[in-house]
């Protein structure tokens, strides 16, 4: 879905039974993801799964459980309340929380589990260990018309902004229309979603950049006293799933959320609301007295507090984690636990580290406007020295970093194995095969430029390794330096000097259109930049084949996309496959409900909370 902070490692698993008001809806046999088994426990943090492993066959599958009659409260037996939650992390807090320009896994877990609400949202369900899609700002998960193109939702009494002001239909007609807006909000889904799918919205271009506060000139959405209906010029079968989105909720109406102000401190709507934010610092959350738990269908709010300290030292968190004394014990790793410290927490620590899966693809995006030669790629293939970057980035082979061939990974619908250079093994390197392939198309000593976080040691270490193994197959190659506050914004600047970027890209949904059009979908980069399109990819060809695909039956569509994707990586290879991702987390002692958000690849906030004795 979904960008991830390329470079950094995961999340986590682990925790006491969740107890719904409501029966979960069984899930197809078809959806489920074998992730690691879930422990036991009554508190004290007790929810050991080292001893399983992650499906390597099903990894990229989040499932496809929903209940629509889901409601609030959420209670959780024998949790306690009180105490704050510290989380660490390395490279997290460093993209946007604004709603509308929200788009990565991190902030995402975060915001949508303590801090806003959206139409739907998902929920964990200890016995499938399967995130469920219920009602969030809805009644339910909405009514579609017959073929999908009008999508009504009917917005729920009685929740409130922090101020304690009810939010309105209006609101959430806003935030959708305000998602449209690309050019003022480049990071977020709305160019793949909202404007593809929304009547008009190829036309319309949101309510800054077209001057429309009010939302006036667009024709897809409208609202009454109870709820918001929104039309489409296309079939949407998958919307429910796309009103999880924090894009997808309530924006004030007016100066309230200028965009230049509200990135700095959205509203909340969830059970925290912000007490102060650092990009690439920290992020504190205090409670909300306005949120009701009766209208909540899947957050809890246990704790008094979240402290998130980006910025930190792999090796320094695990520390943290394995000495669990003092604050420690109430802390939780964002971030995936050090390679070289995996062993010692899963033979000494196994009921506090925590395994799961994500759906999610590293790789490298090949700028398509400087590297024409196809040649070039299929070198760099060669070259890149796969399994050093994953021990020198700290990652843990087969459990974090799983070798890949392929975009999409396994287990999204339709997906198949196949490899774009058949020769080429997973993680396979030959600088003498990349060097030959650079000396037949003469390209001899082309220059590869990529950036790299001066002040993170795992970064330095895989800048060095790649180098090397760049000079070895013939390349030149030149290092940026930036930071881990600088990154982002480096990275997705059209003119800056890098020529490949590494990423890395998570599943909105199980399905292909949340890869095909956001990695190869061609954006008018001068206007609002990359986008999700980190290699510049530009194919008018291909942007017409996603069309296609989009008008296809719902049926047709998985296979039709896997068909794409091996056209597309075939015959143009513009990005290069490093490897899936897993998840191995660790928290403290008196953390309970650390399981993982496996849309996400991230801790599953809402429903935390800390044993008191």
């Amino acid at each position: 879905m979904t960008p991830v902070i390329s470079g950094s490692t995961n999340h986590g698993k682990g925790g006491p039974v969740m107890r719904f008001k409501k029966p979960i809806v069984a899930f197809s046999t078809a959806g489920l993801l074998a992730l690691a088994a879930c422990g036991g426990g009554d508190g004290g943090g007790d929810s050991g799964n080292s001893d399983q492993s992650i499906d390597k066959e099903t990894l990229g599958n989040t499932g496809d459980g929903k209940d629509a009659e889901a409601q609030g409260p959420v209670e959780i037996e024998g949790a306690q309340e009180g105490g704050t939650v510290t989380v660490l992390t390395a490279l997290g807090l460093t993209t946007p929380i604004d709603p509308s320009d929200l788009y990565y896994t991190d902030t995402n877990a975060v915001m949508t589990g303590l801090v806003t609400r959206q139409l739907t949202q998902y929920v964990y369900d200890e016995e499938s260990g399967q995130m469920v899609l219920v009602p969030d700002l809805a009644t339910d998960l909405a009514q579609p018309n017959e073929d999908f193109t009008e999508w009504t939702f009917e917005i729920r009494d009685g929740v409130k902004w922090e101020t304690g002001d009810p939010i309105t239909p209006e609101e959430v007609a806003f935030g959708m229309c305000r998602s449209m807006d690309n050019k003022t909000f480049p990071n977020g889904p709305g160019i793949y979603f909202s404007n593809p799918y929304f009547l008009g919205g190829e036309d319309y271009k949101g309510p800054y950049t077209e001057k429309d506060p009010n939302c006036e000139k667009q024709e897809a959405i409208s609202f009454d006293d109870t709820s918001v209906t929104v039309k489409m010029s296309k079939p949407f079968v998958d919307f429910d799933y796309y009103a999880s989105f924090p894009s997808m909720g309530p924006i004030p109406l007016g100066d309230a959320s200028d965009p230049a102000e509200y990135a700095r401190r959205p509203m909340a709507s969830g059970p925290y609301k912000i007490k102060s934010y650092s990009v690439a610092k920290s992020l504190v959350l205090e409670r909300n007295d306005q949120w009701d738990p009766a209208t909540d269908a899947g957050r809890t709010a246990y704790p008094d507090g979240y402290e998130f300290k980006a910025g930190q030292a792999p090796d320094q968190m695990d520390q943290i984690l394995l000495a669990d004394s003092g604050a420690g014990q109430t802390t939780i790793g964002m971030d995936d636990v050090d390679a070289k410290n995996y062993r010692e927490f899963q033979n000494e620590h196994s009921d506090r580290l925590v395994l799961g899966g994500q759906p999610c693809t590293f790789f490298y995006a090949l700028d398509y406007r400087r590297i024409t030669d196809r040649a070039i790629r299929e070198a760099l293939l060669w070259a890149i020295p796969y399994e050093d970057q994953v021990l020198s980035s700290g990652l843990i082979p087969d459990v974090n970093a799983i070798p890949a061939t392929g975009l999409m990974p396994p287990g999204v619908p339709g997906r198949e194995e196949y490899n774009p250079v058949p020769e080429h093994e997973p993680f396979a390197t030959d600088a003498e095969k990349a060097k030959q392939i650079l000396a037949d198309s003469g390209n001899e000593g082309y220059e590869i430029k990529f950036l790299f976080r001066t002040d993170l040691d795992t970064d330095v270490a895989g800048k060095d390794v790649l180098v090397k193994a760049l000079e070895a197959a013939g390349f030149k190659a030149t290092p940026i330096p930036t930071t881990v506050a600088n990154y982002s914004a480096d990275r997705g600047d059209p003119k800056g000097e890098a020529n490949i970027r590494s990423y890395g890209w998570c599943s909105d949904w199980p399905s292909g259109s949340t890869w095909m059009p956001p990695i190869f979908q061609s954006t008018d980069i001068d206007e609002i930049g990359f986008g999700t399109n980190e290699s510049a990819f530009n194919e008018p060809e291909v942007d017409q084949k996603i069309n296609e695909v989009y008008e296809l039956p719902a049926e047709e569509q998985p296979a039709a996309w896997q068909a794409l994707e091996e056209e597309i990586m075939t015959e143009y290879l513009p990005v290069i496959p490093r490897y899936y991702g897993g998840v191995a987390a660790a928290h403290g002692s008196k953390v309970n409900g650390h399981e993982i958000d496996n849309t996400l690849g991230m801790p599953t906030f809402k429903q935390i909370w800390l044993s008191q004795e």
